[in-house]
């Protein structure tokens, strides 16, 4: 979601190209083959020569870059964060892929190609979907399951609790952002699809944070400019950012609020937003005009109630330009409900029969 800072631009030459701070972690990642600190990743890409860095706190950029891709893609992006400053890569398959040889085509082992290996959220909703019979499975048989149709490339050496973990952040991620979410815990180790729940509570919980989902979309319509920005900007507040300015309405030369997001008490990044309540798809001309309107060392981020084109996301990851961040309605909407802007998050206690001793 957001950008990096100055120093991330400092790369170092791999095989002629500059490498990244992104492309690097991944490398260094792969070849440990296990998570790895912010620090130790930092110090180990330097090492190598594949980056290097001016700044005083190298690992500060290096978390913070990480992080920022995170925040920025979800369980698309590469890597994973397992705890505190601890990184590893999501799915390594999206790295072992590109090394690969193209695959030869054979229409009985189709399942274990590349072209249909999937991330370990997927691969779990896959399995449940084809093998669980609407009943819970244990992730240590999700995980055999998947590894052995293929529809999982890694080369950790702990699959099975990559599952778990990432099974557990997506059920506490749905359950901040009030979202339906994919899984249901049934007991400890075991998942089951939400789907599945038929009129149960959890499925009613689910059909009713939905609608609310919706009602709050439609309300973000409803506002007028002046107070989208202004709740844009509670929002930022929230999420860490410091020093927040909504801009004049009007004259603000497409820059609607500024600040400073603060990570981890270490990383300072000027950001610079545009908030569009609209209903069409914002077009790359907006991110360029978002991008020529940033002061210096600031970083840019478009937030909107609907989406972004093709052309829009292919603008803003522009690898020669300064990075523009994108979050569209969907994003915006699971972002407020975790926060508690705009709506109230309800508790009720809930009691469940146990079985009461018999009689001898």
């Amino acid at each position: 979601m957001v950008g990096w800072t100055n120093e991330a631009h400092s790369n170092g030459l791999v095989g002629g190209r500059m490498m990244n701070v992104q492309d690097a972690a991944i490398q260094i990642l792969k070849e440990a083959g296990k998570p790895l600190h912010a620090k130790e990743i930092a110090g180990r890409i330097i090492e190598a020569g594949l980056w290097s860095s001016d700044g005083k706190t190298p690992e500060a950029t290096v978390s913070a870059r990480l992080y920022s891709d995170i925040k920025k893609h979800g369980d698309l992006s590469t890597f994973v964060k397992v705890a505190p400053q601890m990184f590893f890569l999501r799915d390594v398959q999206l790295v072992a892929v590109c090394d690969a040889k193209e695959p030869e085509q054979n229409s009985e082992s189709h399942l274990a190609s590349p072209q249909g290996t999937y991330s370990f959220l997927v691969a779990a909703e896959k399995v449940l979907d084809q093998f669980g019979n609407r009943n819970s499975m244990h992730y240590r048989e999700i995980t055999d399951k998947a590894m052995s149709f293929g529809w999982l490339n890694t080369s950790g050496k702990t699959p099975e609790a990559t599952m778990n973990a990432q099974l557990v952040t997506e059920l506490k991620r749905a359950k901040a952002s009030g979202e339906p979410g994919r899984f249901v815990r049934t007991s400890p180790g075991y998942y089951s699809l939400v789907k599945w729940m038929g009129t149960g509570l959890p499925y009613q919980i689910s059909k009713h944070n939905r609608e609310i989902r919706k009602k709050l979309l439609s309300q973000l319509m409803s506002l007028s400019p002046v107070q989208f920005e202004e709740i844009v900007g509670q929002l930022l507040a929230e999420m860490g950012f410091e020093s927040i300015e909504v801009t004049k309405y009007g004259g603000d030369g497409g820059i609607d609020v500024r600040g400073s997001l603060l990570i981890s008490d270490v990383v300072r990044i000027k950001m610079a937003v545009q908030a569009k309540r609209w209903k069409g798809n914002i077009q790359s001309p907006t991110v360029q005009q978002v991008r020529g309107s940033l002061g210096v060392h600031e970083q840019g981020l478009i937030i909107t109630t609907s989406d972004f084109s093709s052309g829009a996301v292919k603008e803003a990851n522009q690898p020669d330009k300064t990075p523009v961040g994108l979050m569209n309605g969907e994003q915006l909407v699971t972002l407020l409900m975790e926060y508690n802007i705009g709506v109230r998050r309800m508790s009720h206690d809930l009691f469940e029969l146990e079985e009461l001793p018999t009689k001898i």
